[in-house]
C-alpha cells in the first residue's frame, strides 16, 4: 500500500489518527453537555442537543477546533473541562510501533493538526507524541484549517516539503480532499478514528485499521546518518 522508497515526509494528524477518538466524542457529546448544565442550568438532554447544533454549525472552520472560542461562547473554561476526562487520551494501539518504526527511517515525521493549543498541549502532556515529532504545526498557528487548500500551501511556504514525496495520514476526508487538491501525492486514512464505534467502510481514499498493516519501514542506513 505504502512504497516507503518514494515518502520523505510524513504529515499525522493527531485525533482519530494516532489518538484514539473516543475521548474527543466523548467530551463533546457527553461530558461537556453534563457539565454545562451543572453550571448554567438546563436539562442534560436538550442541552446537548443544542450544544451540538451550535458546534456543527461552524463545523470544517477554526472556531470549530477553537477552544478559545468555545469557552467564550459557551462561558465555561473548555480545557479545564477537558482535563476532567484526560484519563480517556489514549493512542490507537498501533501508534508507537509505526512512530518507532517512522523513527527509525529516513523520514521526517511532522504532526500537524486542527487542535486548538490548548488541547494539543493537555494531549502531549499525556502521551508521548512529542519524542516522535520532527515538527509540530497547529492550524491556528497558519489561520486556516486543514480543510482549507491555503492551509497546505502556508505550510510549505514555512517549513518546506516536496508534495510528491509527502503522506499525509489523516481521518477526515475534507481534509484529504484539501491536501489532494494542493498536490499532496500519498493519502492514507483510518477505518476506526473511535475505538468505540464501528469501523467505517466504503471510504474515498486507501484505509487502513491499524498501522501495523503499513509496516514494516525500511531503517535509515548508516550513510543517510
Amino acid at each position: 500500500m505504502i512504497n516507503w522508497q518514494e515518502i520523505d515526509t510524513v504529515l499525522l494528524d493527531m485525533d482519530g489518527t494516532l489518538l484514539d477518538l473516543h475521548y474527543d466524542n466523548f467530551f463533546w457529546s457527553q461530558h461537556l453537555p453534563k457539565r454545562y448544565a451543572e453550571i448554567h442550568g438546563g436539562e442534560p438532554e436538550q442541552v446537548a442537543q443544542d450544544l451540538i447544533q451550535r458546534i456543527m454549525a461552524e463545523r470544517g472552520s477554526l472556531n470549530w477546533y477553537c477552544l478559545d472560542y468555545w469557552s467564550d461562547q459557551l462561558k465555561v473554561d473548555i480545557v479545564a473541562l477537558k482535563r476532567e476526562v484526560a484519563h480517556l487520551i489514549a493512542p490507537h494501539p498501533s501508534t508507537a510501533d509505526f512512530l518507532s518504526a517512522l523513527d527509525a527511517s529516513h523520514c521526517e515525521t511532522w504532526l500537524v493538526t486542527n487542535a486548538h493549543r490548548g488541547s494539543l498541549n493537555l494531549k502531549l502532556e499525556h502521551t508521548d507524541l512529542a519524542r516522535w515529532m520532527h515538527k509540530i504545526i497547529t492550524s491556528h498557528e497558519l489561520a486556516k484549517p486543514k480543510e482549507d487548500p491555503e492551509f497546505w500551501h502556508r505550510l510549505q511556504k514555512y517549513w518546506d516539503f516536496n508534495p510528491e514525496r509527502t503522506l499525509l495520514v489523516d481521518d477526515t476526508a475534507s481534509v484529504l480532499d484539501s491536501a489532494a487538491t494542493f498536490g499532496i501525492r500519498h493519502l492514507l486514512t483510518l477505518r476506526q478514528p473511535d475505538s468505540k464505534q464501528p469501523s467505517r467502510e466504503q471510504l474515498s481514499y486507501p484505509a487502513i485499521q491499524h498501522f501495523s498493516e503499513i509496516l514494516p519501514i525500511p531503517k535509515r542506513s548508516i550513510a543517510n546518518d
